[in-house]
């Protein structure tokens, strides 16, 4: 990319009205050029490697297959910037995406300048985070949360998949006690009481 020539994006959103919104509006936006869309995590993969735009505009919540973070730690290492684009501010979306190499955090209720900024910091390396993202980071920071166990997060990664007790307990040949009593442990640690929660 040269200082001429516009920034090369690739959207990925499983919505198509999103995608068309967001085609339209960076379409406004003279030095910002839409490379390609990507409705799929796995889509945006394939894409990315064949396009080589200079950002991927990425959402992390995907439907079925792929998600957003999984599509952003295979794109990440290639050199094309990632920067994610949703309307999750959780802390674990956030640093989820972040340690998968996210180059930047956006919220869907940014206003546009806003957007095209970050999408110009993104393609120059620099991070760009959301007001209210950037807060809960801080906050984070300040107050680091428990860190859980590898078997804990082990069975994290089984709920995150929708799995059930029995199916987790099968998965990493474990009683459903166990799993029950690890669930409890996660709970306080994440200061949550629910799986939809965790």
């Amino acid at each position: 990319m040269t200082a001429s020539s516009p920034v090369r994006v690739l959207l990925c959103d499983d919505h198509a009205v999103v995608r068309a919104g967001l085609l339209a509006l960076l379409g406004s936006a003279p030095d910002i050029e839409v490379a390609g869309e990507a409705g799929t995590g796995e889509e945006a993969v394939a894409l990315a490697a064949k396009l080589s735009p200079d950002v991927v505009l990425m959402d992390l919540q995907l439907g079925a297959g792929m998600d957003g973070v999984e599509a952003t730690r295979q794109i990440a290492p290639t050199g094309v910037r990632v920067l994610v684009l949703t309307t999750y501010d959780t802390d674990a979306d956030i640093t989820r995406a972040i340690e998968a190499g996210a180059t930047g955090y956006l919220l869907k209720a940014e206003r546009p300048d806003e957007l095209f900024g970050a999408i110009h910091a993104a393609a120059e390396g620099r991070t760009t985070l959301s007001a209210p993202v950037a807060s809960r980071v801080m906050a984070r920071m300040r107050s680091p949360q428990p860190t859980l166990t590898d078997r804990e997060l082990d069975i994290l990664a089984q709920l995150a998949h929708g799995l059930g007790n029995r199916d987790i307990a099968k998965a990493l040949f474990i009683s459903e006690a166990t799993v029950k009593t690890h669930l409890g442990r996660i709970y306080d640690k994440l200061g949550v009481d629910t799986r939809a929660g965790a």
